[in-house]
């Protein structure tokens, strides 16, 4: 799992945006919002952790069961990679 090259996550005034910058902001034109848990999980997949290592850092850090959290993960790595943000 991969954060694709050119985007950065980067908070502003207490929110959490992911935006482009050089090549891939020819590519990909706005923002994306995040949520608390979003920037948490977009920073561990930009650290290299594998997915059963970013389950385990949510379970660490936040109230929730292996189960929701596990779903929880592959839906953010879906998406990301859905939307050309990152690769597997």
């Amino acid at each position: 799992m991969k954060i694709n090259e050119g985007l950065m996550l980067r908070e502003v005034a207490g929110n959490y945006v992911v935006v482009p910058v050089g090549k891939a902001s020819e590519k990909f034109k706005g923002v994306i919002n995040l949520n608390e848990v979003g920037a948490f999980l977009w920073k561990k997949i930009a650290e290299g952790l594998s997915e059963e290592e970013i389950v385990e850092a949510l379970l660490k850090e936040y109230d929730v069961d292996r189960e929701q959290a596990k779903k929880d993960v592959e839906n953010f790595i879906n998406k990301l990679v859905e939307a050309k943000l990152a690769t597997k």
